[in-house]
């Protein structure tokens, strides 16, 4: 017997329950989307591995070693499954002209990314994101909008203890200053700083300031801070965004060793973090990263953005209460008989021209056995056809949420007499609990 295939580790099959909860979450995330004028877009999943080498940075964890990337046998070329998605948007939005054809965008995108992680809660290998990007929009406006749209999303999903961690990057030259003062003030420490530290020192110092390991909390605590080598232009930058937030009421905290894990960004970086979820806290970070256009080989522009995990953010939601309601059908139909089942196809086709969400049995059955599937689907009716029914071209409408007796209708009278019978179960419901209200 041949052995049980399963899926890769940390790539998760979605069940349809859970698929259900997915679904109704994105349906809120794409109506938030729309409400600020962002427009999807839809990136491949594979892409050159140069790409993400010189949008990245080739000293970061990601490219050394988490990426998925193999060399195509037919071709030779080097490909990468994108661990993130914003490179991936800059690219297409350089290589298709978007900016430079129709002015500045408001983007977004969502869909699986590709990371080889250890696989554990909140963080798998196969992940998914929603990602925002601002193209050609130079203002401290754009970086404070995304971050109020993500706390109108907290508002819209009813997420609780989610709070902001603001930092500034500041331009390429201040970083440069910063990075020698970092060097020479680490350099100091090397005997007590980790692999990753002493690998990181002449590389990614900035890196180092992001570390877990408790052991290097006292060094980096006292490390030179970027905010002392940021330019008046950078500082104007940052004070206003933090004014378009104050004016929000959006309380924040200034994270001074807030850097993020990608080499692009510049100026205003952001995290929105929550103590729900354990060590994997962060669940939407973003910020500017005005050069990366031109680093790609595009014309320079300005740009900004933002992503979230689902799995976090679902995650969250139900930490928080969240759930979505299974999907109900109006109408359940029932037959017996060959004539009868031919007469179901078409009763079921009538109601779903009409809007009606109908279910057909399959698989045969006795009525008995057939009425406990239409009673368990949730539907509000069962449709019963039989021998009688198939011979008059008739359908029985039966109730199964309600009061009301049994009636037949017309094949042709069916979408209406089902019409008629569910809104007045709605309006009576409507009245009882008005009724229920008036005397309170």
């Amino acid at each position: 017997m041949s052995q049980t295939l399963q899926a890769v580790r940390g790539m998760n099959d979605i069940l349809p329950d859970e698929a259900d909860i997915w679904e109704h979450f994105e349906d809120i995330v794409r109506d938030w989307l729309r409400s600020y004028g962002y427009r999807p877009i839809r990136m491949p999943i594979v892409e050159p591995t140069p790409l993400f080498k010189r949008a990245i940075g080739e000293v970061t964890d990601i490219v050394e070693k988490e990426m998925y990337s193999f060399e195509d046998a037919l071709n030779g070329e080097h490909l990468t499954l994108r661990p993130e998605g914003t490179a991936s948007c800059v690219r297409a939005a350089i290589q298709h002209n978007l900016v430079a054809a129709h002015g500045p965008q408001r983007l977004y995108y969502h869909g699986p990314m590709f990371r080889h992680e250890r696989p554990q809660k909140g963080r798998y290998r196969q992940f998914h994101q929603i990602g925002v990007e601002a193209l050609g929009f130079a203002g401290p406006d754009i970086d404070a909008e995304h971050i109020l749209m993500c706390a109108r999303l907290w508002q819209d999903l009813g997420l609780e203890d989610v709070s902001l961690e603001l930092n500034s990057l500041g331009s390429a030259d201040e970083r440069a200053a910063h990075r020698a003062a970092l060097i020479a003030y680490l350099e100091q420490h090397a005997d007590r700083l980790d692999d990753d530290g002493k690998r990181r020192l002449y590389t990614n110092p900035l890196r180092i300031l992001d570390t877990k390991n408790p052991d290097l909390q006292e060094i980096v605590d006292a490390a030179p801070r970027l905010s002392a080598y940021l330019g008046d232009e950078s500082r104007s930058h940052f004070d206003a965004v933090q004014l378009f937030l104050k004016d929000a009421g959006i309380p924040f905290r200034i994270n001074h060793r807030l850097v993020r894990g990608l080499d692009y960004y510049n100026r205003t970086v952001f995290e929105w973090v929550t103590t729900r979820l354990g060590a994997q806290g962060t669940v939407c970070a973003g910020g500017r990263y005005d050069g990366l256009v031109a680093q790609l080989g595009g014309k320079p522009q300005p740009a900004a953005g933002f992503a979230m995990g689902v799995e976090r953010l679902l995650a969250l939601w139900r930490e928080c209460g969240g759930e979505a309601e299974r999907p109900i059908p109006d109408a359940y139909v029932v037959h017996l008989g060959d004539a009868a089942q031919r007469l179901a196809f078409r009763a079921a086709e009538a109601l779903r021209e009409h809007g009606f969400d109908a279910v057909l049995h399959c698989g045969g059955g006795s009525f008995k056995a057939q009425m406990k599937k239409a009673d368990g689907s949730g539907a509000a009716v069962a449709l019963v056809i039989g021998d009688d029914e198939a011979v008059a071209g008739e359908v029985g409408i039966k109730p199964l949420r309600g009061p009301g007796a049994q009636q037949r209708v017309a094949l042709d009278a069916l979408p209406e007499a089902l019409a008629m019978l569910m809104f007045s179960e709605e309006d009576e419901e409507q009245g009882e609990q008005g009724a229920r209200d008036g005397g309170v």
